[in-house]
């Protein structure tokens, strides 16, 4: 019944136009759920290193300076001042997956190499090279080869990147890893 009160019938739609509809319907609600995505994709914010720090010994996550300094402008320090959160989130997925005790090395202190993904862009941290450590990301993570610089280089499932450099790991947080 209408609204005027008269009865009305429709014609069934026809099977092709009943799928173009849902499948309208489905394509709209992908490219609602793919703006959100997008919109989570913007630079997370920076954290300042007093709040990082706090929030790695929390997690059980140590930091370690080999000039026992936390100075961003000093290359044998261990700043973590601009570290983004999403960086800091996957150090605690990548302590919590792995079991092992992480320490973190190499933050955003000057003295690493350039680029839109790095470290004093708050997207890498360097881990201490523990047998634990090696361990699971070899067992878990695909190698995809070698990186430019001859680093062993690994891609996690959510497309984090672990680097192989002589005594450390270097890795490139390009997502909370799962978080």
């Amino acid at each position: 019944m209408d609204i005027s009160g008269s009865t009305t019938t429709t014609a069934p739609a026809h099977p092709r136009a009943r799928r173009t509809s849902r499948l309208a319907g489905v394509l709209a609600a992908g490219a609602l759920a793919l703006t959100g995505v997008l919109a989570g994709a913007a630079p997370a914010s920076a954290v300042s290193h007093s709040d990082a720090a706090a929030q790695m010994r929390a997690a059980g996550i140590a930091i370690s300076s080999s000039g026992g300094c936390s100075d961003r402008d000093v290359p044998t320090c261990t700043s973590l001042e601009g570290v983004r959160q999403t960086t800091l989130d996957g150090a605690r997925t990548l302590r919590s997956a792995s079991g092992c005790a992480l320490t973190i090395t190499g933050g955003t202190e000057t003295g690493h190499a350039g680029g839109t993904y790095s470290h004093a862009n708050g997207y890498k941290l360097d881990f201490s090279l523990t047998s634990c450590l090696t361990s699971y990301v070899q067992g878990t993570f695909a190698y995809v080869g070698q990186r430019s610089d001859g680093a062993a280089l690994y891609r996690s499932g959510s497309g984090n990147e672990y680097a192989r450099e002589g005594n450390h790991w270097d890795v490139t947080y390009y997502t909370c890893g799962g978080c």
